[in-house]
């Protein structure tokens, strides 16, 4: 005779007031001890009086009396137990902390593979370049690149308490305030999450981060037409969007899409015009070429069909890559694709 055993019995004794419930899933098996030949359960209850008390006091000893080895001596013992007090919900995730944020622009993408996140990444830089406050909310939740573009891998956000809510620092580096669910997870870990969770994590992401005063948030948003586009669209008051595309065919073919999300009526947010990266390859050696891999103009194209402004073309070369590789984004240079995001920090701004 164990203790896990006599903890099997009495879960066999059911409480019939409670639909489907026995003393030890209650948890009103407070203890169970055990002499030679004697075993004492006791049972705890609240101090309402409970008119089955009687009855739930010999079910349990006649329980553990009927399984236990002849002779064996049961006794079952009763005290008052205060019940735990409620638990407190933490406060609801409000938009308190973007009070102080002018624009929140989303940069999205219709399908994967176009360069977004570089995109994004090298935008808040160019922008904090010209003079503005920026922040960058890395919502990609099922593949954040952010911390590897940025070189801030490792980076544990600190945490602080106000008005009774814990909240998140963003980490700061070139001049812009980074978060990432990337610096949450181990490194080569996979986010294996279902919509209802990634969508809770992603607004936590957002909400519950310490932005301070910006000018900018730019929210890099993973790829498709999902249900975090929907739900950000829903709960974060966003400007409206640019749309990230390649010259190539089948990435313009989900642009569309991507446009068709934030024009339809129920969210109806603008979209401040369209980038076109990897416009065309421009060899380091030779500046002044240029080879148009994936096609030429499609997003010129595009943006002329779908009646939004185009923002800029952004060249493909290999210092562009190395860059973001190496966590130095190309924003900081001078080199022409660095100009490129620049100049495309300047239009949006005058679009918005």
């Amino acid at each position: 005779m164990t203790e896990r055993e006599i903890f099997g019995w009495l879960s066999q004794v059911q409480h019939p007031g409670k639909e489907d419930k026995d003393l030890v899933s209650l948890g009103m098996v407070e203890a169970v001890e055990m002499a030679e030949g004697r075993v004492v359960v006791t049972l705890s209850f609240p101090k309402r009086p409970d008119p089955l008390k009687n009855y739930l006091v010999g079910a349990a000893r006649a329980a553990v009396y009927r399984h236990a080895p002849g002779g064996t001596e049961v006794e079952v013992k009763t005290v008052v137990k205060d019940p735990a007090p409620p638990k407190q919900k933490a406060p609801e995730l409000g938009l308190d902390q973007l009070n102080n944020v002018a624009h929140i622009i989303g940069i999205a993408s219709g399908k994967g593979g176009v360069g977004k996140s570089t995109v994004a990444v090298n935008l808040a830089i160019a922008l904090s370049r010209l003079g503005y406050r920026v922040g960058l909310a890395d919502a990609d939740v099922y593949g954040p690149s952010v911390p590897l573009m940025t070189g801030t891998e490792g980076a544990v956000p600190d945490m602080v308490r106000e008005n009774g809510q814990d909240l998140i620092l963003p980490v700061e580096k070139y001049g812009v305030k980074w978060m990432s669910i990337g610096y949450f997870a181990q490194k080569g870990q996979a986010l294996i999450w279902r919509g209802p969770m990634a969508c809770n994590a992603l607004k936590q992401m957002i909400l519950q981060v310490q932005w301070g005063v910006l000018d900018y948030l730019l929210i890099d948003m993973p790829p498709g037409t999902g249900d975090i586009h929907i739900s950000l669209v829903n709960d974060i008051p966003m400007a409206g969007a640019v749309i990230v595309t390649t010259p190539q065919a089948v990435a313009l073919a989900d642009v569309e899409k991507g446009v068709d999300l934030f024009r339809n009526p129920s969210v109806n947010r603008p979209v401040f015009g369209l980038v076109e990266n990897m416009a065309w390859f421009t060899p380091e050696a030779h500046p002044d070429e240029c080879y148009y891999l994936f096609g030429r103009d499609g997003g010129v194209e595009m943006a002329r069909r779908l009646d939004i402004p185009l923002l800029g073309q952004i060249p493909l070369v290999q210092a562009l890559r190395e860059a973001g590789d190496a966590g130095e984004p190309a924003a900081l240079g001078t080199r022409p694709d660095s100009l490129a995001f620049l100049d495309l920090a300047r239009r949006l701004t005058e679009a918005v």
